[in-house]
């Protein structure tokens, strides 16, 4: 019973992982293709809006790499397994919560540059 336990995590732990990378690639593609819309003048997307599209993909895909850490070591794990993910999983986490400050952050300036805006508008 044991046996089919640990290969139905081992499978479910690729299963997320290849989620994970699904999310990142996909958020990769749609960027990009946002970023090619603002070159050939199609679309006016801002920098900050293109980071914090593919801000949000990539903080995704990382908790879902975080996810298939965490199962990869769920059933009958050793010692070193454990430390290791720590090691993964702290830095994987400390990644996650600067990508969140810094999409936080660019939110917070979008949000005052488009009421500093509005309020030109509204004053002309």
């Amino acid at each position: 019973m044991e046996e089919y336990l640990v290969t139905a995590v081992g499978y479910l732990r690729l299963v997320v992982e290849a989620i994970g990378a699904a999310v990142v690639g996909f958020g990769v593609l749609a960027t990009t293709y946002r970023y090619v819309l603002t070159l050939v003048g199609a679309r006016e997307y801002t920098n900050n809006e293109i980071r914090l599209y593919l801000g949000r993909y990539l903080a995704l895909g990382l908790e879902f790499q975080l996810g298939a850490d965490i199962l990869s070591t769920a059933v009958a794990p050793t010692l070193d397994d454990v430390i290791l993910l720590g090691a993964i999983a702290t830095i994987r986490t400390a990644l996650n919560y600067f990508l969140s400050q810094e999409l936080a952050r660019e939110r917070r300036e979008e949000a005052a540059g488009s009421a500093a805006s509005e309020q030109r508008v509204a004053s002309g």
